[in-house]
């Protein structure tokens, strides 16, 4: 209720500030707002900011400090509404006609996408220090050398686990393999055909079937995996070349999350390469160059730090992806070369360690963190991969 009366209130203080900071400043001027330093919505707007940021500010400072010192709810928000009464009052006191009220305006603008971007980054360091911390706890308790060299996964609750992650790694990257050996040639195929082959009526029918693909729910390609492509592998190759009895396999998962990722190399790629300048295409044609050779030898080579872009975006889609493989690859550490065996990533052991009535304090469960950490520090280093070779072309064509 308070919470209510609250915002209700700081509305209402925020949209009448701006309405009376602008005629406060008409009747400063005498009737000729051009005797004003700044325009009327600028003092409107200077009131109407400076009552509703320092009172949302000292609410989220003190619903911060409320959680270690233990301040009661009712007197948070007295002292926040107190902030924004003060706040309006002086604001509205310095109207005059020589008050530059837009560089008080562009100050507070500046200051709130300085907090906007900030929240990203705080974000960011959040997730990695929670991270840290608690697989600071998990090493405490568990040697390092038997986590990253280790090459057996058997979780046991009883003790005695074993909790390897090279058979975690090893199925992470090959299901991530197969997945972008699929995706990365069609999507890619598809987008120069859409941007330097297709005709407009095509395109316009075309890509946003490709689309499609990007908002089917990824739980509806685990399912496609599980009732078709499994079964239909292990029909038809599997068992003929003697390489397994599962539905559930590598192979699998790999495909239906190639056809998943499918559109994100697409879409991305058609977007770069469109964004190329004519003038190459029209300067390599001049030259006496075919449209394939333009292609291969300009627009490719010009596009390429974009597209090393979205197939990156595409690896890391792969290395997170949770449904497909619960559902099409099965959940055994295994470490093995059959395509068609069952396996299991990363992110599977992450939601299954923290899943049920488990204890927190256990390393069975810590190494969801320590897994989850390893898991940053791959995508991190592709990140960084995909940079040294967009800077290295970039350099070379530009």
């Amino acid at each position: 209720m308070i919470a209510t009366l609250f915002f209700a209130l700081l509305a209402l203080a925020v949209v009448g500030g701006y309405f009376l900071g602008r005629r406060k400043a008409a009747a400063s001027a005498g009737g000729d707002v051009r005797a004003l330093h700044s325009l009327l919505n600028y003092h409107g707007w200077n009131v109407a900011l400076a009552t509703g940021l320092t009172g949302l500010g000292v609410l989220a400072l003190g619903s911060f400090a409320s959680s270690f010192i233990g301040l009661p709810v009712e007197i948070v928000y007295a002292v926040a509404a107190l902030a924004a009464a003060a706040a309006f009052f002086l604001s509205f006191q310095r109207i005059s006609r020589d008050f530059r009220a837009r560089n008080a305006v562009e100050s507070m603008v500046m200051g709130l996408l300085i907090v906007a971007s900030s929240i990203a980054i705080l974000t960011t360091v959040g997730i990695v220090m929670s991270m840290l911390l608690e697989t600071g706890r998990f090493f405490a308790q568990y040697e390092w050398t038997e986590f990253f060299f280790g090459t057996t996964w058997s979780p046991n609750f009883r003790g005695d686990s074993e909790l390897g992650i090279l058979p975690l790694l090893w199925g992470t990257l090959y299901i991530s393999l197969i997945a972008l050996a699929v995706a990365v040639p069609i999507g890619l195929f598809a987008a120069i055909y859409l941007s330097e082959y297709a005709s407009r009526r095509v395109r316009s029918v075309a890509k946003p079937l490709i689309e499609v693909l990007a908002g089917i729910p990824t739980i509806v390609y685990g399912l496609f995996a599980l009732i078709t492509v499994g079964p239909m592998l292990r029909d038809y190759f599997a068992q003929p070349l003697g390489l397994g009895d599962s539905s559930s396999s590598v192979m699998t998962a790999g495909l239906v999350m190639g056809i998943m990722l499918i559109p994100f190399v697409s879409s991305l790629s058609d977007d770069i390469i469109n964004a190329v300048p004519q003038s190459m295409r029209d300067g390599s044609l001049g030259l006496g160059a075919t449209p394939s050779e333009t292609i291969r030898s300009v627009i490719i080579p010009a596009a390429l730090p974009g597209i090393v872009g979205a197939i990156l975006l595409a690896a890391s889609r792969a290395i997170g992806e949770t449904m497909i493989v619960v559902l099409g690859a099965g959940a055994a550490a295994t470490l093995s070369m059959n395509p068609f065996e069952a396996m299991t990533t990363v992110t599977v052991k992450i939601v299954s360690q923290l899943t049920g009535d488990t204890d927190f304090a256990s390393p069975e469960t810590l190494v969801a963190f320590a897994l989850g950490i390893t898991l940053f520090v791959l995508t991190l280093g592709l990140n960084v991969l995909a940079l040294y070779i967009v800077r290295k072309y970039r350099e070379q064509y530009e």
